[in-house]
């Protein structure tokens, strides 16, 4: 007797609501199982929900390597899932993870087609497959483009495609029911954000100011701070709001694309626009929208793309990457200080050659996204490297004068080595709990659609849905975190390297290059704040322990 599994799926959230989807699936497996003579239904089953099979590779599917260690454990010997598509739609890597059950001793039956596994050393077989997933991979891109057409059709006829209400609306039940049984929302207008977002182009459209200064306006304006997303406006959320044509009345498709897996802003003429504006969500005057697009476009090009500044000799006197700027804040509002350039430009009266020079900024990214900000919000390098330099010179100079400083240093910084590792790991740890959270929580999503789990379907959903977006945020920390360890432990390199060649620290720092000195800079200092007649500079030791 051969031991048999099933391989139950749904192939996007929009299925798990679908009450009899996955039942109907179940019985119709079990019965073709057992019209078998030689096959006995094993007691696990395998059950994958919201996973691409055509965007996602076997390796990325879990359930799916989960089956793939089974099967190397020797624990069955055939699964069976509904249809070929559901173990994957791509043509190498679906074909390739079928032929790898095979060589483990376990061959895959569908209920439609029967069995898709070819012997290994049947290579006309193995084609077969490979073209049978071909034409799998093909039907979904296939669908793609169809779903694509429906979306543009969809919105040319003024229907809002769904994901989170822009500022100024909320979503509420339209009363339609999809053909999936959704019920389904539309877009309604929020008066006193409305308000607010005429208030926001009438900024922009007479006063002709830039996002970032209407963020400011804004936020020393108590009322409307308090309507502020998140609590604070930013030149983002302005951009954002400015350019969005559903304040017009007329809904989009194609502002973004995802392009080798990211998405990227498309230029407005690749827009695909209702054909009509919806006056039920329309808060802008369409002809005054247009007017402001206009106004923005023309700014842009006066303080960006000056023609007269085009195709000219720039002397760069800043070579790379600012030597403070891993370390260097603002003194007003903490927010970290960036790179920045101011140009001047001048044209050579003998040769009418057009020239310009860059000053080196160090720049507020908080004050430029609007946060409330005292006058100042940027500094010249000019200004404040002399001053760190030579605070860093004493530094250097004494640290020369005691040998054992070295030493202590370098436990310091592998004590800081190791608490970040532990952050680290501890970090790994939560997200794998995390996972392991989901999987528990999408193994009762049979349960919950027959109603045998304390929640319903609708809350397991959400509840994974929330899951995986803390798993998202975590999966960044952790690469955050993993980049600064492995700076560290290029930095105590550093230290070896530089206490070996160097003959006088004070020397070398105060004539060394850019580069050089950022890693100096990066070794010894911890955090610097800069206000205009202020400069603080915080070294990772305390000299006064030292001496």
């Amino acid at each position: 007797m051969k031991q048999v599994r099933m391989l139950l799926r749904v192939s996007s959230d929009q299925q798990l609501e679908a009450d009899g989807d996955l039942s109907i699936q179940r019985e119709i497996l079990m019965e073709y199982i057992q019209k078998q003579a030689d096959w006995v239904l094993d007691e696990k089953e395998y059950f994958e929900g919201s996973k691409s099979a055509y965007k996602n590779t076997a390796s990325q599917r879990k359930i799916l390597q989960e089956i793939l260690q089974d099967a190397q454990n020797k624990e069955f010997d055939i699964l069976v899932p509904y249809k070929d598509d559901r173990v994957g739609r791509l043509m190498w890597d679906t074909a390739s993870y079928i032929m790898k059950l095979k060589e483990l001793g376990v061959d895959v039956y569908t209920v439609k087609d029967g069995c898709i596994s070819p012997e290994i050393d049947d290579i006309v077989g193995q084609m077969m497959l490979t073209f049978r997933y071909a034409n799998a991979q093909k039907s979904s891109a296939d669908t793609g483009m169809r779903v694509k057409d429906t979306a543009q059709k969809m919105v040319e006829q003024g229907k809002f495609m769904g994901g989170k209400a822009p500022y100024g609306y909320e979503l509420e039940y339209s009363g339609e029911v999809s053909k999936h049984g959704r019920a389904l929302k539309h877009l309604v207008v929020v008066q006193e954000k409305a308000e607010l977002v005429r208030y926001i182009y009438s900024l922009s459209f007479n006063k002709e100011f830039g996002s970032a200064k209407i963020a400011q306006v804004l936020n020393k304006n108590s009322k409307y701070q308090e309507l502020a997303p998140n609590g604070i406006w930013k030149a983002g959320t302005i951009t954002s709001i400015l350019t969005n044509p559903i304040y017009a009345g007329y809904t989009t498709y194609k502002r973004r694309e995802r392009i080798n897996g990211k998405y990227r802003r498309l230029d407005s003429k690749d827009w695909i626009l209702a054909k009509e504006a919806d006056e039920t969500i329309q808060i802008i005057d369409p002809e005054i929208w247009n007017q402001t697009q206009e106004k923005r476009k023309l700014r842009g090009k006066k303080y960006i793309e000056g023609l007269e500044n085009q195709n000219i000799h720039r002397i760069r006197k800043n070579e790379g990457m600012l030597a403070l700027i891993d370390v260097i804040y603002c003194g007003y509002c903490g927010s970290k200080l960036t790179n920045g350039s101011k140009y001047n430009y001048w044209t050579i009266k003998s040769t009418g050659e057009r020239k310009t020079s860059r000053t080196p900024i160090y720049k507020c990214q908080g004050a430029c996204q609007g946060i409330p900000h005292e006058e100042e919000k940027q500094f010249r390098a000019s200004e404040i490297e002399p001053v760190v330099f030579e605070a860093i010179a004493i530094y250097v100079e004494r640290l020369q004068e005691n040998e054992n400083i070295f030493d202590e240093i370098q436990k310091n910084q592998n004590k800081e080595k190791a608490t970040m590792k532990k952050k680290l790991e501890n970090e790994k740890k939560e997200m794998e709990k995390n996972n392991k959270k989901v999987a528990v929580m999408e193994k009762n999503i049979p349960n919950a659609m027959s109603g045998e789990y304390p929640l319903s379907l609708e809350e397991l959903v959400q509840l994974i849905k929330k899951q995986k977006e803390e798993i998202e945020r975590q999966e960044i920390v952790i690469k955050e975190k993993e980049l600064l360890f492995r700076e560290r432990e290029m930095s105590n390199q550093k230290w070896k390297e530089l206490k070996q060649k160097i003959p006088t620290w004070k020397e070398v720092f105060l004539n060394a290059d850019g580069a050089t000195k950022r890693v100096l800079v990066n070794c010894l200092i911890r955090r610097i704040e800069v206000k205009k007649d202020e400069i603080k500079v915080f070294f990772k030791n305390n000299l006064e322990d030292f001496f």
